[in-house]
């Protein structure tokens, strides 16, 4: 057995996942914990962080021990997480983000939108930053959340003494450092990477947060992904069931460790690796586009610099739901119920036998836009809302197939909404490289194909997300000496699926009723 094991970690929304993996990439061992969440409304949601550390020490521990290796064999560890935002004290203790007080739930979710209106003070300023964010300012990253905290919560803002990117406080939980990564802070908390100063400390004057560096005890320089951080703390290696031998790299925002693990062995020749799309995709998508040079795109996100690798640049577009669309589907529908992984099971069978009689054109007058929690890219509209148009008095279960076959359809086209975008801007995407939860649903693989004309390739890796952070471990450990020396030498490759000919006409036709849902929806909404 290597001596050179390397630990991935995977926080998501609703738990947090462990790998250990070796220095070529092999999986050896998986496990995962759940985490809490609290929703006191539609646009709250809260984590307790601490509980999300002891939820990555269980899978941790959990993977080690699925693995059958020692905790000596382990030279590097590192996290990926949510964009959520941790809020604590000076001394490290929890500061409540809750209008119920309690001071376990320190921890704003991403998906939190109680900032909208503040997220609309930003876009407002016209800022250079917003340049770099595609325009628009989303609820979903930290500027707006932090307004929202200073101006509703002004006593937890006043007893605030650091601020974390989620993916970074688990960092400063396995070693007290204060670094930053430089994924965290360029997505998601406005810093320009590729200039100095990085900080536009104007821009933190205009929305409220001119003490915002202090309060939040933020570096001026951000730390590249997979810089060595050091080893684990005491208490943090006794915790995990790992050793104080143990390095720990700068981590990232989750997705982006899912694009690292798919687009990573594309490295050596940059000015191709624009035709590649990474999809990771699960309670939301989030679709990942990397180039040698900047590409500025309304409505998508960035471009990023070094947020995932060293001197290249990052665009992100994605959907804020699209496996929860498909619960909300199931629960929503008369003939739903839970949604289980037996119940997605069981519609996606039905829709397969529907299908031998209709084939793709099951449904075609039902169509329908699936921006229910408002359209993250390309249209940047945290406000946009969820169309149906077609329905009728059926309410069986093959009626709930059927809205489920055309909202995963919907679900496909807006990736292809997005990636047309992005090709205006100089990218020539043609192959999507699916990681996440909806590798695991052969509706939407299909779709993803034929309904966009690209090749999907399923990573033959079992967890790309983890494989991603294995690759950030082993360079933080010196077991490769670059970040992409380690994409080259541990990628897993895939298996390519060619869309379908014969599909593309249907789809076609989709995409174009689609837009001019789109359109309609602008329309109807200036009226009101």
């Amino acid at each position: 057995m290597s001596q050179n094991l390397l630990v991935g970690v995977d926080v998501g929304t609703g738990s947090a996942r462990a790998g250990v993996l070796t220095p070529a990439g092999a999986l050896l061992g998986r496990a995962e914990a759940p985490i809490a969440m609290n929703r006191t409304s539609a646009n709250f949601a809260e984590h307790d962080s601490e509980q999300i550390w002891q939820a990555v020490c269980t899978a941790v521990r959990a993977a080690l021990a699925a693995a059958g290796v020692e905790p000596s064999t382990v030279v590097g560890i590192a996290f990926d997480a949510t964009c959520s935002l941790v809020v604590r004290d000076a001394s490290g203790q929890p500061v409540t983000v809750s209008v119920g007080g309690e001071d376990r739930w320190d921890t704003i979710v991403w998906l939190d939108h109680r900032a909208l209106a503040e997220a609309e003070e930003c876009t407002r300023t016209g800022h250079e930053v917003l340049n770099f964010i595609g325009g628009v300012m989303s609820p979903e990253m930290e500027a707006p959340k932090l307004m929202w905290l200073k101006r509703h919560l002004p006593q937890s803002w006043s007893r605030a003494g650091m601020m974390f990117d989620l993916a970074d406080f688990l960092s400063w939980k396995a070693t007290g450092s204060l670094a930053r990564s430089q994924s965290t802070l360029t997505c998601k908390w406005t810093y320009l990477a590729h200039t100095t100063p990085a900080w536009r400390q104007d821009f933190l004057e205009a929305i409220g947060l001119e003490d915002l560096l202090a309060k939040a005890a933020l570096p001026q320089r951000a730390s590249p992904v997979g810089e060595d951080l050091g080893c684990l703390s005491f208490a943090a290696a006794d915790e995990l069931g790992l050793t104080q031998n143990c390095r720990v790299g700068v981590g990232l925002i989750d997705a982006h460790a899912g694009a690292l693990g798919v687009l990573g062995a594309f490295t050596p020749d940059v000015t191709t690796i624009d035709r590649h799309l990474a999809l990771i995709a699960g309670t939301s998508s989030c679709v990942m586009a990397l180039s040698a040079e900047a590409r500025p795109t309304n409505g998508v996100w960035g471009p990023y610099f070094g947020a995932v690798l060293p001197g290249v640049w990052l665009n992100e577009g994605g959907q804020s739901a699209t496996g929860a669309l498909l619960d909300h589907i199931i629960c929503w529908h008369g003939a739903g119920g839970e949604p289980t992984s037996e119940r997605h099971q069981a519609v996606a069978e039905r829709i397969t036998q529907l299908r031998q009689f209709e084939g793709i054109a099951l449904a075609s007058r039902l169509h329908v836009l699936p921006d229910f929690h408002g359209n993250r890219s390309p249209l940047g509209d945290p406000s946009a809302l969820g169309v149906i148009s077609g329905l009728t008095l059926d309410s069986d279960f093959d009626s709930l197939c059927r809205l489920y076959w055309r909202t995963c359809v919907a679900i496909a086209l807006g990736v292809r909404h997005i990636l047309e975008t992005l090709n205006t801007r100089g990218y020539a995407i043609d192959t999507l490289h699916v990681t996440g939860g909806h590798t695991k649903n052969p509706l939407l693989m299909e779709l993803y194909a034929d309904a966009t004309g690209c090749t999907v390739v399923r990573p033959a890796a079992e967890d790309a997300t983890l494989l991603g952070m294995a690759m950030v471990a082993a360079t933080a450990a010196g077991v490769y000496p670059s970040l992409e020396a380690a994409c080259v030498a541990m990628q897993q490759g895939g298996e390519a699926q060619a869309p379908d000919p014969a599909a593309r006409p249907q789809f076609d036709r989709d995409y174009r009723i689609f837009l001019e849902m789109l359109r309609q929806r602008q329309a109807i909404d200036a009226i009101a």
